[in-house]
């Protein structure tokens, strides 16, 4: 087995001998440069499994370096190193597509995790596998064959590669879990806990004691020693759904966890280091809830490195007949009975609707419609949907043969057109007028390709 090679590119000589040292006693061969130019040159000549590279260097910046080689070498994880608290520093090499970062002085444990998560992100992608499909060849999860859902499992496949913290938006039951555990399993982190847990399903007096752990006798009812879910995570990854619930006071807490990359457990002195992916999602608009005050400033830049956004239901209509066709045999496979049929008339009526509760309502739906289900038939009066939502789909449907997803977007695209044009294309006052953020905005401009 061929020993993997790291490249190490840093102005200060102890550094470069300190880290050779360390990947040297891993078993891993390191040759160190000096400067950007040299570092151009060797990966021309040479290839590696890994580079650390220093933020400042004699001849520029070494996120140059990294957008360099996330454009010419895309397979080889490049690691930031930064100066000590500089978060600004650290959150940009993440944007630019560095897989991590190591902050000066080198935590020799924290960079052996590091390269160790790296290698083996090197080995998995060795043999690339397909965004369509998960780590076992097994089709992925994130079902669909519309636009949207291709670009998502393309933008999942990418955020994989990387450990940056993301940020998962999108309207309640678009599969935000589901994307999370997706991106969790695709990466080097996969062998390790993927812990999910609801901020707003915790009561706030207990959050603390449940995200940090406690000491026994640290409160009434504390009786035994409790780790946390930091650190139940330890080497995986932790999922944040609805953290646009955390009280403000825990929004610092998490903040510092984070930033510090330790955690500090309810009645006790110690700080214990931890190594978590956080990956969070919210069906809210957080950056409403800053401008508003509701949610730290500082905490939604350091959790929205990337974000990843999830499409409604309604925005990819054309997945509804592969969706309901898994949940059906899923029902079927679960239940132990023969799989419903959905009539074309069902299928129709499910396509004209409007899906506010998005994936989650289509398959509570088809649960209910199969329990209640008397032939072997689903027909659209089986079905029971909301007759309000319904009348509405059906309203915005009627002058057009197009899919109701397509309809949609037309409208709201005009509507922001007319807003811009209104506003002489000021976003700002454009935003206002429409009664949405500035974020919003941008977001759906880019979706529309308005320039």
């Amino acid at each position: 087995m061929t020993q993997p090679t790291a490249l190490i590119v840093d102005d200060e000589p102890d550094i470069c001998e300190l880290l050779e040292i360390t990947l040297i006693r891993m078993g891993i061969d390191a040759h160190s440069v000096f400067d950007l130019a040299s570092a151009r040159k060797i990966l021309t000549e040479q290839a590696f499994d890994l580079c650390l590279s220093d933020m400042r260097l004699p001849d520029g910046n070494g996120i140059d370096l990294v957008r360099h080689i996330n454009q010419t070498y895309p397979q080889l994880p490049v690691a930031m190193i930064t100066a000590h608290g500089n978060m600004e520093s650290a959150i940009e090499a993440l944007k630019a597509g560095a897989f991590d970062f190591v902050s000066k002085p080198v935590d020799l444990e924290m960079l052996r995790k590091l390269v160790q998560q790296a290698i083996s992100l090197g080995k998995q992608t060795a043999q690339p596998a397909s965004p369509d499909k998960t780590p076992g060849g097994e089709h992925s999860p994130m079902l669909g064959n519309s636009p949207p859902m291709k670009r998502v499992r393309g933008l999942i496949s990418k955020l994989a590669r990387s450990q940056a913290p993301v940020y998962i938006s999108g309207e309640s039951g678009t599969g935000k879990e589901l994307a999370a555990r997706q991106i969790h399993q695709l990466g080097p982190r996969a062998e390790h806990p993927f812990v999910a847990v609801n901020c707003g399903a915790i009561p706030h007096e207990l959050m603390e004691s449940e995200l940090f752990g406690h000491k026994k006798g640290s409160f009434t009812g504390a009786s035994s020693d409790h780790q946390g879910l930091f650190l139940s995570a330890d080497g995986g990854t932790l999922f944040l759904d609805e953290i646009a619930d955390l009280p403000l006071h825990m929004q610092v807490k998490l903040l510092r966890a984070i930033q510090e990359k330790q955690v500090r457990s309810v009645g006790s002195q110690e700080e214990i280091p931890m190594d978590v992916r956080i990956i969070s999602a919210t069906h809210r608009d957080l950056a409403e809830l800053v401008e508003n005050g509701e949610f730290r400033q500082d905490l939604f830049y350091r959790i929205n490195v990337i974000e990843l956004p999830l499409p409604p239901l309604r925005e990819r209509s054309e997945d509804i007949p592969l969706l309901a066709q898994h949940f059906l045999t899923r029902m079927a496979r679960d239940s132990g009975n023969k799989k419903s049929k959905l009539s074309s008339s069902a299928l129709k009526k499910l396509k004209a609707y409007s899906f506010p509760g998005n994936i989650r309502e289509l398959e509570n739906i088809l649960e209910r419609s199969v329990t209640l289900l008397e032939g072997s038939e689903l027909l659209a009066e089986d079905l029971h949907l909301p007759e309000n939502h319904q009348a509405k789909a059906s309203q915005a449907s009627v002058s057009s043969d197009r899919p109701l997803g397509d309809k949609m977007e037309q409208v709201e695209r005009d509507a922001i057109v007319k807003a811009l044009e209104e506003t002489r294309w000021n976003r700002t006052a454009a935003a206002k007028k429409l009664g949405m953020t500035l974020r919003s905005l941008r977001y759906r401009l880019e979706k529309f390709g308005i320039e």
